[in-house]
């Protein structure tokens, strides 16, 4: 680091974090209340928090920052709520209705439900125009573009009020002209509409995931442009050393030029950030398979890290919208504090995936909410404390929420508001139980070879539950879990994907090693020609390559990643041999005898930033046994007596110190929840460590 500081803002869908590192190791987190209606707003809120705790205004501080990050969730709000801009497409004559096709496919779930309702569609079907021409999978030119149709689909644009353009045509990944006239008269007839193309979003073949992923991006890149021209404008007003970074969803940093264009690249940008931050909380244990998972207001993010290296999804059919951009994956559940609890219409008790959000929040927030959450339980549980302030700023009353469970739930399951509270927290947690099963065991993994990172504000009362319902033996708790994402990003390096496809049989005979690696190099210096007009020299960066691979035949591929930036006949040998080893591996077979496939590459270029320190905190050799600040009673089973249980404050614990539970650790932005059999030691790293009691 080269300035004091290092700033990470996580905006969440109820709070947006604020992570300050500075360059002896210090680490602090501020929260604010999240302002969907201007992401500024609870930004300055938490600037002038920081400001107060540090002494130095938010010029000074922002002046001192080397680096300012921000992971938002600006797309995924607008893809959600549907408030995207209006989208027209361009596509080749007779392919006007690929995108409601949708291969013929419905998601997993409702394949053989007649009832299931289409897809909604960001580009409607008037607004969807055929243009003539067509390019052959070769890259020859079949027939010419038709630039009537064209003239005559952009009139019909402007008087329609579009205001963004998606085009893409068939093979363009083989020759991009037909879509590069077609932006180019687009741009010149309707200068203020933002115009993106298949070959340069998402340059590798399949038509209707292309497809989708360019509307997708044109649909959400103006919304994404005003977002970051309003943050870029703050911090440039407050003296910014540096362009402000924003948090993409493949896990890397990227300008804010770049997050205008290519709005689609941050979709999951808020979780992304979680696998850097569960790998560095689990480093100084030697631990390097983790669960991470995040629990805030709204959701529950999981995501999985094997042997240090995270799982990536393509073609993911993100809320109904095929994205085929490389993204972390993530497994997101409504599952979050706000999560409202209610009776279905069959009278059984449910728990999500509505939520009450920031505002009105939980009842126990006083702000209007009149629905029983998950947070309400836990007051009611004796988990929390009652008149408490959450975030700083908001004061919670146990009382309001005993009312709420008792008129919404209780009473009308004929059960006591206890009986109710402790149903409404196991449900969540059975939940969040199955999620992590499917991101673990449904793809091969043991989640007991694995150590549990707990994220997010609601996260502590939670995941001792969760790792004792699946049997894991290792729980970690960093002092700042409830911004850990915020954490991650200040941990996190520049990232370019560069992407192609390139069709080719592996085995001798029909390979061609010049052209393979030709490609590969182009794909290099595509990517190092970006991070340079970023600032990096070539010394500080790095490269990692995957080959996407099929048996032929098949009708999908394997990812296979590349360590050397070229192959030879031993590379490429040993390259095949992995495939089959990945193949067996995802689908217990593989076919070594026979031929292998080629479909697309990927090359990510890293541009290596300096690492804040790790945060050490300091404390004697030998701690003195922890005491408790109180003593409240809580409830830690559905028909167990009430239990005075102590409580710790996690301002007072010292590094080395051990404590039993049942008992609670108050930290100032997240509560500890150990049920009976397990205990905690704060590490020298700030992160407790919760194992089985002895």
């Amino acid at each position: 680091m080269r300035n004091q500081y290092r700033l990470g803002i996580d905006a969440g869908g109820t709070f947006t974090d604020f992570i300050l590192a500075d360059r002896n190791g210090g680490v602090q987190l501020f929260k604010a209340p999240s302002t969907p209606q201007d992401g500024t707003l609870a930004i300055r809120a938490g600037l002038a928090q920081i400001a107060d705790a540090t002494g130095r205004s938010p010029a000074e501080l922002i002046a001192n920052c080397d680096l300012c990050i921000n992971g938002t969730t600006v797309a995924l709000n607008a893809l959600i709520e549907r408030t995207g801009v209006k989208v027209g497409l361009l596509c080749t004559e007779g392919h006007e209705d690929s995108l409601e096709i949708r291969l013929g496919h419905k998601e997993e779930g409702h394949r053989y439900d007649a009832h299931y309702p289409p897809a909604h569609m960001l580009a409607p079907r008037h607004l969807r125009r055929p243009i003539g021409g067509r390019i052959l999978g070769d890259g020859r030119e079949h027939s010419p573009l038709d630039e009537r149709a064209i003239h005559a689909a952009i009139d019909y644009f402007r008087a329609e009020g579009v205001e963004a353009v998606a085009i893409s045509f068939l093979w363009s990944v083989r020759n991009p002209s037909h879509e590069q006239r077609a932006a180019e008269l687009v741009r010149a007839a309707l200068p203020g509409v933002f115009v993106c193309t298949g070959c340069e979003v998402f340059p590798q073949i399949r038509e209707y995931t292309r497809t989708s992923t360019t509307v997708v991006n044109a649909y959400l890149s103006p919304v994404m442009a005003r977002y970051v021209a309003r943050i870029d404008s703050l911090f440039h007003e407050l003296g910014v050393q540096q362009p402000v970074r924003y948090f993409q969803s493949n896990g890397g940093l990227a300008p804010g030029h770049l997050m205008r264009e290519r709005a689609v690249n941050a979709i999951n940008s808020g979780p992304a950030s979680a696998p850097q931050a569960g790998l560095a909380v689990a480093r100084p244990f030697g631990i390097d398979n983790v669960i991470t998972v995040d629990m805030g207001g709204t959701s529950f993010d999981i995501t999985l890290t094997n042997a240090g290296r995270t799982n990536f999804s393509k073609d993911v059919d993100f809320l109904r919208q095929r994205i085929g951009v490389p993204m972390i994956q993530v497994e997101t559940l409504g599952a979050g504090g706000g999560s409202i609890a209610h009776l279905d219409e069959f009278g059984m008790l449910q728990v999500g995936p509505r939520s009450a959000g920031a505002m009105p929040g939980p009842v126990c927030y006083g702000k209007g909410g009149s629905e029983p959450t998950v947070t309400d339980a836990n007051l009611a549980l004796g988990y929390l404390p009652d008149g408490a302030l959450l975030g700083g700023s908001i004061r919670l009353n146990r009382q309001a929420a005993l009312d709420a469970i008792r008129s919404k739930i209780a009473e009308p399951l004929g059960i006591s508001v206890e009986r109710a509270a402790f149903g409404i927290t196991t449900l969540v947690n059975l939940n969040m139980v199955n999620g992590i099963r499917r991101v673990s065991i449904e793809r091969g993994h043991d989640p007991r070879d694995f150590a549990l990172i707990g994220a997010g504000g609601a996260a502590g009362m939670h995941v001792v539950r969760l790792a004792e319902e699946i049997g894991m033996q290792t729980v970690l708790i960093p002092k700042v879990a409830s911004g850990l994402c915020a954490f991650g990003q200040i941990l996190s390096d520049v990232r370019y994907d560069q992407l192609t496809s390139l069709s080719m049989r592996l085995d001798t005979g029909h390979v061609n090693l010049e052209q393979l690696n030709q490609a590969l190099a182009e794909l290099r210096q595509q990517g190092l020609a970006n991070l340079r007009e970023d600032g990096f020299g070539d010394q500080a960066s790095s490269c990692h390559y995957t080959l996407e691979m099929r048996y032929q035949g098949q009708i999908h591929e394997c990812s296979v990643e590349l360590a050397q930036h070229a192959l030879d006949e031993a590379g490429l040998a040993a390259l095949i041999s992995r495939f089959h080893s990945r193949h067996q591996t995802l689908y217990s077979y593989s076919e070594p005898d026979s031929p292998v496939e080629l479909v697309n590459l990927e090359c990510s270029v890293i541009g290596h930033l300096p690492r804040p320190p790790q945060p050490e905190l300091q404390g004697p050799a030998e701690p003195p046994a922890a005491t408790p600040q109180s003593v409240r009673p809580m409830l830690f089973s559905a028909d167990g007596a009430w239990q005075p249980t102590p409580v710790f404050n996690g301002n007072r614990l010292l590094p080395g110190q051990t404590v039993q539970g049942p008992c609670v650790i108050e930290e100032d932005t997240t509560n500890i929840v150990l049920p009976p059999g397990w205990q905690a030691r704060l590490e020298p790293s700030a992160t407790y460590r919760v194992t089985r009691g002895a």
